[in-house]
C-alpha cells in the first residue's frame, strides 16, 4: 500500500509518525512485528482529523495504548497504527467526586490521582498496566471490582472522525468486555469517574496491601500480557491449568509461568507464534482433561 498521502497529510498536521516500526516497542509482551505506519496525533481533534481521513482513504486503523493486553503478529499490523497516549493525558476534578480525565492517561496515574483528593473506588486498579481507553475498552477489573463500578460517562470518536458521548447504560459493560470491544468502531477520547469519599491514607494503604498481592502472586518480572485467558464460570483459569501440570510448559521463548500458571510469560526472545502455540495447547489440554474450555482475554492483533 503506498502512504505517501497520508504521510504529506500527517506531516501537514503535524503529526509524530515512523513508518514500518516495530511493535515489540510498544506491547507489554514486548512481541510484534512492523506497523506500516506508527501515528501518534496530538489531541482529539488532530485524531479526529487522522481517523477520518484514513477512513475516507480507506486505510485500515489500530489503536492501541500500553499495548497491556495485545498479542501482535510477527508479520506486523498492516496500514496505521494510532497511539493514543501523550495527546489525551489530561485530568481534573470536576466535582467532589468526579474526576475527568483522557484515555491516554496510565490507569495508575488515574489511580493516584483519585487517593490524592482522597476518593475511594480505584484501588482495585491500581497495578494494572494500561491506560484508562484501554481498561474501559476490556472493563478491567481485579479483587472483586471492574471498571463497570466507577464509569460515568465517555467521549468517543466513530471511524467518520465524528465525536460523542456515552452513557454507561449504553457501554455494554460486562466480564471483559464492552461495546467497544465488540464492535471496535469507536475510539474513546476520554472519560468520567464518579467515586466514593474517603480518607486519603487509608485508600493509599489499600491500594499498596494489593499491589503487594500482586508482586508475590504474578511473574511481573518478566513480559506478559498479564492473565492470559478469561475466568471460566465457577473455577480459576491458572488453577485448572496448574492441575493438568501445565506450569513450566514452554514453546521457543514462551513459557506457561511457573510462578502463576494464568500467566504466558515471554522468557526472552518469544514470538507471537510461539505465545499462540502454548495457548492453544493449553487450552486444548485443559479441555480434554477438564471439559472447560479456556477463552483467551489476550487479543490476537496484525496479519
Amino acid at each position: 500500500m503506498d502512504y505517501g498521502l497520508l504521510k504529506a497529510f500527517l506531516e501537514k498536521e503535524g503529526c509524530i509518525y515512523k513508518e514500518n516500526e516495530p511493535m515489540s516497542a510498544h506491547t507489554t509482551f514486548k512481541i510484534g512485528g512492523p506497523a506500516d505506519i506508527f501515528i501518534k496525533p496530538v489531541g482529539e481533534e488532530v485524531l479526529s482529523k487522522v481517523v477520518a481521513f484514513c477512513s475516507e482513504n480507506e486505510i485500515p486503523v489500530t489503536v492501541v495504548g500500553n499495548g497491556s493486553n495485545l498479542l501482535v503478529s510477527d508479520l506486523g499490523i498492516e496500514g496505521a497504527v494510532i497511539h493514543v497516549g501523550n495527546g489525551l493525558s489530561d485530568i481534573e476534578l470536576t466535582d467532589f467526586n468526579e474526576i475527568s480525565c483522557g484515555s491516554g492517561i496510565k490507569l495508575s496515574l488515574l489511580c493516584s490521582f483519585a487517593a490524592e483528593n482522597g476518593l475511594s473506588g480505584l484501588e482495585f486498579a491500581w497495578g494494572i498496566p494500561g491506560l484508562v481507553g484501554g481498561a474501559l475498552y476490556m472493563n478491567a477489573g481485579a479483587y472483586d471490582s471492574e471498571m463497570a463500578n466507577v464509569i460515568s460517562e465517555c467521549r468517543v470518536l466513530s471511524k467518520n472522525g465524528e465525536i460523542e458521548t456515552i452513557t454507561k447504560d449504553k457501554m455494554k459493560l460486562g466480564y471483559r468486555t464492552s461495546i467497544f470491544k465488540e464492535k471496535k468502531n469507536k475510539i474513546i477520547t476520554s472519560a468520567k469517574f464518579v467515586l466514593q469519599p474517603g480518607l486519603r491514607d487509608n485508600i493509599r494503604q489499600t491500594m499498596d496491601t494489593l499491589f503487594e498481592r500482586r508482586k508475590l502472586k504474578q511473574p511481573l518480572e518478566f513480559p506478559s500480557a498479564g492473565s492470559t485467558f478469561k475466568r471460566p464460570t465457577g473455577n480459576f483459569a491458572g488453577t485448572l491449568i496448574e492441575k493438568c501440570g501445565l506450569k513450566g510448559f514452554t514453546v521457543g521463548g514462551a513459557q506457561v509461568s511457573e510462578k502463576h500458571a494464568g500467566f504466558i510469560i515471554n522468557k526472552g526472545n518469544a514470538t507471537a507464534s510461539d505465545v499462540k502455540r502454548v495457548i492453544e495447547a493449553v487450552s486444548e489440554r485443559v479441555f480434554l482433561e477438564t471439559s472447560i474450555r479456556l477463552e483467551p482475554e489476550v487479543e490476537f492483533v496484525g496479519r
